[in-house]
């Protein structure tokens, strides 16, 4: 079970303080009833930006967290249309993590919605969330009751999936 769990939202928007961030509350929340034990810490938001996002892992996974969950940038964003966000947050975890499993989500327009992802970077687990907070919550929820860790640690196929399930359902995909 972790013990040390870290959350970092990402995004322009939040640090600019064009939207409120109430993702990383619930997401507390829901890890906190699973392991009422652990001590959980939000971060400051991390820029757009693959080098900004793969040091805060990377620097997260030295401090000895061993539950990175990152918010936002899980979507196709900016590969599709110049009018829509920067989305790097799961190809900065395609990099750099190992045993790593992932699942795309497509809308209704073709576009990648999300994709989620879950893998190891040394012993810290490290996770993505879309950033839509209802989203987050489906995700997170559905990581939190697929949660379990045997000899060989947590099932990281198993709970992608879920999170992905999870996600499709609330989104309606």
């Amino acid at each position: 079970m972790f013990q040390k769990a870290v959350i970092i939202p990402t995004g322009d928007e939040l640090i600019a303080g064009m939207i409120l961030d109430t993702d990383s509350p619930a997401v507390m929340s829901e890890l906190l009833g699973l392991n009422t034990n652990s001590v959980i810490t939000r971060l400051a938001p991390v820029r757009d930006r693959e080098d900004a996002i793969i040091g805060r892992i990377w620097e997260c996974a030295g401090e000895g967290y061993d539950l990175i969950v990152m918010i936002g940038g899980s979507g196709g964003g900016h590969r599709y249309s110049p009018t829509l966000g920067k989305d790097f947050t799961h190809s900065s975890l395609e990099e750099i993590l190992s045993e790593k499993h992932s699942c795309e989500i497509y809308g209704k327009n073709g576009h990648l919605w999300s994709k989620l992802i879950i893998g190891r970077l040394g012993q810290a687990l490290v996770l993505n969330l879309p950033g839509p907070c209802e989203e987050a919550k489906a995700a997170i929820r559905a990581f939190c009751e697929t949660y379990t860790e045997d000899g060989d640690g947590p099932d990281l196929e198993k709970i992608n999936k879920a999170m992905a399930e999870a996600l499709r359902k609330t989104y309606g995909a």
